[in-house]
C-alpha cells in the first residue's frame, strides 16, 4: 500500500467561555478555538492527507450554544474532501444525545461520529479503532476492547481515543486509565489519544498530540497537531508536529537577588518582537530578594510593557525585599510617615512578628513605597 497520512488532533473544545479572563481577551480566545478548525484543514492539506482524527472533547461541554455547534459543522463540511473522525470524549460524551443528533443532522458526509467500539474502515486497507466515551464516567479502559479486535490480515490498525496514562489530576477517574503498552498488547501500527492537553510522545506508536489552540500556562508555546504517515502494516509511523495554534501561553520564573540588573533580567523573558506580544499570554513570577529602588525599578518595567501583551501577569508574592539604612528616606525624612514607615520596617524584618505578617508588613511598606512614588 501507499503511504497513509492524516491528521492526530484532539480537546478542541469548542465553545470555552475563558470566563477567567479579561473580557478584552475572552472574545478572540473563543474566535481562535473556531479558527483552529481552518488550519487543521490546512495541515491536513499541507501534509497530503485527507482524513483529521479527534482524538475527543471537541466540545467543551454536552451543551453548547447552537451557534458553536452549527459554525464548526459548517466548517468542518465545508471541505468535502476532508474526512473528520470524531470520538466523544469526557466532556462532550455520547451521553449528550441531543447535542450529536444535531450535529450530524448539520455536518456533510464527510463528518464521521464515531459512537460504537467497534473497527471502522476509513480508507482501502486502513481500519480505525475508535473508543468514544458512552458517559462522563465510564469506569472501564475503554481501550480494552481493541485487544480482541478482527481487521482483515495486512490491514493498518490505528486506534483512536481518550483518556490519560498516569493520573492527571483534578479529580481525575483513574479507572479509565489507558495502559502505556494498549498499541503493542492491541497490534495497532499508531495509537491516537486525546486528553492531555499537551504533546506526549508516550513511545513511538502511541502520541498525545496535546489541544491546537493551547488554553492554559500548564503547556508552553502555541497548540499543535501530530502529522502521521505511516508506510505500511507494522512500520513505525513518522510523526512531524505542526503548530495551528494563534495564542502563545508561556509561564516563567524570574529569580532575582540585590544588585544585579534587575530590568535587564526581566527583559531577557520578553519576546523582542513587540509586534507578536498582542497574541501572547505570558505569566512572569518572580522571587528571591531585591533592594527597595530594584523592586521599584522592576515594578516600573513591567508596568511598562504590560499593555504589549494580550494578557500579562505578573505576580511577586515570593519577592522579599531587604532594606538598607536610607531606604526609609526615600519615602519619608520625617513626620507621621516616617513613623509609619520605620514601624513597618520593624515588622517586615520579623522582629517579634510570624512570617506571614512580616510578609504583610513588607507588603505595606513596598506599597507605601509605590504610593510615594506615584505623588
Amino acid at each position: 500500500m501507499v503511504d497513509f497520512k492524516f491528521v492526530h488532533t484532539s480537546d478542541l473544545h469548542l465553545g470555552s467561555g475563558f470566563g477567567t479572563m479579561p473580557e478584552e481577551l475572552r472574545g478572540r480566545l473563543i474566535e481562535a478555538r473556531h479558527e483552529v478548525l481552518s488550519r487543521l484543514v490546512q495541515s491536513a492539506r499541507d501534509h497530503g492527507a485527507q482524513h483529521i482524527l479527534v482524538a475527543g472533547d471537541t466540545f467543551d461541554t454536552t451543551g453548547p450554544s447552537a451557534g458553536v455547534r452549527r459554525q464548526a459543522a459548517t466548517k468542518m463540511s465545508a471541505d468535502s474532501d476532508v474526512h473528520w473522525w470524531i470520538i466523544p470524549g469526557n466532556h462532550d460524551s455520547l451521553a449528550a444525545e441531543e447535542l450529536w443528533r444535531l450535529f450530524e443532522e448539520e455536518t456533510g458526509p464527510n463528518v464521521h461520529v464515531l459512537r460504537e467500539s467497534e473497527p471502522v474502515e476509513i480508507a482501502e486497507g486502513v481500519w480505525l479503532l475508535p473508543s468514544p466515551w458512552p458517559r462522563q464516567f465510564p469506569g472501564f479502559d475503554l481501550t480494552a476492547w481493541m485487544t480482541d479486535a478482527a481487521t482483515p490480515e495486512n490491514a493498518l490498525r490505528i486506534g483512536l481515543a481518550h483518556g490519560g496514562i498516569t493520573d492527571f489530576g483534578d479529580n481525575y477517574d483513574a479507572s479509565t486509565l489507558i495502559p502505556p503498552n494498549r498499541a503493542e498488547s492491541a497490534q495497532l501500527d499508531y495509537l491516537a489519544l486525546g486528553d492531555w492537553h499537551g504533546m506526549v510522545d508516550v513511545n513511538p506508536r502511541t502520541q498525545f498530540s496535546g489541544t491546537p489552540e493551547r488554553d492554559s500556562y500548564r503547556h508552553d508555546g502555541r497548540g499543535s497537531c501530530h502529522l502521521v504517515t505511516i508506510a505500511g502494516p507494522g512500520a513505525v509511523p513518522s510523526i512531524k508536529r505542526q503548530e495551528t495554534g494563534r495564542f502563545y501561553w508561556s509561564a516563567k520564573q524570574l529569580n532575582l537577588s540585590p544588585n544585579m540588573d534587575v530590568v535587564s533580567a526581566f527583559q531577557e523573558l520578553l519576546d523582542p518582537e513587540t509586534e507578536q506580544r498582542r497574541d501572547q499570554l505570558l505569566r512572569i513570577e518572580a522571587e528571591g530578594y531585591l533592594h527597595m529602588e530594584e523592586r521599584a525599578a522592576l515594578e516600573d518595567a513591567a508596568s511598562k510593557v504590560a499593555p504589549d501583551f494580550g494578557r500579562f501577569v505578573f505576580l511577586d508574592s515570593k519577592l522579599a525585599t531587604e532594606y538598607q539604612a536610607d531606604d526609609l528616606d526615600l519615602i519619608a525624612t520625617g513626620g507621621a510617615l516616617r513613623v509609619a514607615a520605620e514601624e513597618l520596617q520593624v515588622e517586615a524584618e520579623g522582629h517579634g512578628v510570624s512570617e506571614q505578617d512580616a510578609r504583610l508588613a513588607q507588603a505595606a511598606l513596598n506599597r507605601l513605597w509605590s504610593l510615594v512614588r506615584e505623588g
